[in-house]
């Protein structure tokens, strides 16, 4: 054994890769959701003491917001690929719900979406950052839906944004991709009839 080796890394603080340690929390975040991770979880999971975590990150609440950057660039749904000019919105949304069904049903183990299970924790800050994010998403397929439809955007939106909800909830209980698709298509007629009536 190297002693002067061994010596020389002793009482150092060990040193971490922010980015490294955001994604290591966004799949704790996604795994067990916000209110079931402490401060304790992540440090242990980063391999740092308290200190660092609060000198790098605030506190729990600015780690998460770090966590829902993240996921936005890296894990959320492409809404501008799927809800293209050229093709019939019905269709686009129908897409965007398989698409959402596959996502969050992908990793059992953090099944789900980060951002809507974000909206529904206790924590008010992280709680508001997260709708943050969905309200955005909401922005981008409510201005989609008023290009065509104007009339009918806001029941739409809303519509559609419910059935992501479930969908990710579905996730969580343990539904698969298929019944998650069974779902996402079925909501995709109603959206089609609503959109020729």
């Amino acid at each position: 054994m190297d002693a002067t080796k061994n010596s020389g890394a002793r009482g150092r603080p060990r040193r971490f890769d922010p980015d490294q340690a955001v994604a290591t929390a966004q799949h704790l975040f996604h795994a067990r959701g916000y209110d079931a991770v402490s401060v304790a979880d992540v440090t242990q999971a980063l391999g740092i003491n308290p200190p660092s975590f609060y000198a790098a990150f605030g506190n729990k609440a600015g780690l998460y917001a770090r966590v829902l950057d993240r996921y936005a660039f890296t894990n959320a749904i492409p809404l501008h690929e799927l809800l293209l000019p050229d093709r019939p919105v019905a269709d686009c949304l129908v897409s965007l719900l398989e698409e959402a069904a596959r996502r969050y049903a992908a990793d059992p183990g953090a099944a789900g979406c980060l951002v809507l299970e974000g909206t529904r924790c206790i924590d008010q800050e992280a709680r508001e950052a997260a709708s943050v994010f969905r309200a955005g998403a909401e922005g981008v397929i409510r201005a989609y839906i008023a290009a065509r439809h104007p009339e009918k955007a806001d029941r739409l939106t809303d519509f559609v944004s419910t059935v992501m909800a479930g969908l990710s909830a579905k996730a969580r209980e343990g539904h698969g991709v298929e019944r998650l698709l069974a779902s996402a298509r079925l909501a995709g007629r109603a959206l089609a009839v609503a959109l020729d009536a």
